[in-house]
């Protein structure tokens, strides 16, 4: 767990889009999380830059990416959270080509020494459409986590907040966003 006196909880929009629905949701995740006495922070992927892993092997010898771009100032985020909530919105079924790209980076943290083993983590999607593939994103958000050795939780009844675009209109998803944030919030007070 964090080491400082309060757990933390990070946000990563997988989007790339610049104030979109997963902007304003990581937002919303971590205002509740804030309200309820948790230490915030955020990854906007619309801000940030971050290569595709190219497999060139250095992170089995090194603990540092060869790769010079901003995933060298995400990395210590990661590692100092307690818990890790990513927004992505469905592309082609799946999460964005810039969150995985993230997620693929993440490996260094893996054969390191497992830094995001016993993390807790949270998965939310948004789609075009009621059921535009949420539950498959989020499914690959969470398999990702898995790989890390994470402990995943959902919403409280089903798998993570699902959404549809415009979020901030859709009522029902953004109820099950505001569901998400509670249950990890909960967890983590349970984790203490």
């Amino acid at each position: 767990m964090h080491s400082g006196d309060l757990m933390k909880i990070l946000g990563i929009s997988g989007s790339p889009n610049e104030n979109g629905s997963n902007d304003k949701i990581i937002d919303t995740v971590l205002e509740i999380a804030s309200k309820r006495g948790f230490e915030t922070d955020r990854v906007l992927l619309s801000k940030e830059t971050v290569a595709p892993c190219t497999a060139c092997g250095a992170c089995y010898e090194g603990d540092k990416c060869t790769i010079d771009d901003d995933m060298q100032a995400i990395y210590p985020k990661l590692v100092d959270a307690d818990a890790i909530v990513v927004s992505s919105p469905v592309y082609f079924g799946t999460m964005t080509a810039q969150l995985k790209a993230l997620f693929d980076r993440t490996v260094l943290l893996r054969r390191h020494g497992f830094k995001l083993s016993n993390k807790l983590g949270a998965a939310i999607a948004v789609g075009g459409s009621r059921n535009g593939g949420q539950e498959k994103t989020i499914q690959a958000i969470h398999d990702c986590m898995h790989v890390h050795g994470m402990i995943v939780t959902g919403d409280g009844g089903h798998f993570g907040g699902i959404a549809r675009k415009p979020a901030e209109s859709d009522e029902e998803g953004m109820k099950t966003v505001r569901d998400t944030a509670t249950k990890v919030c909960d967890v983590l007070e349970m984790m203490k």
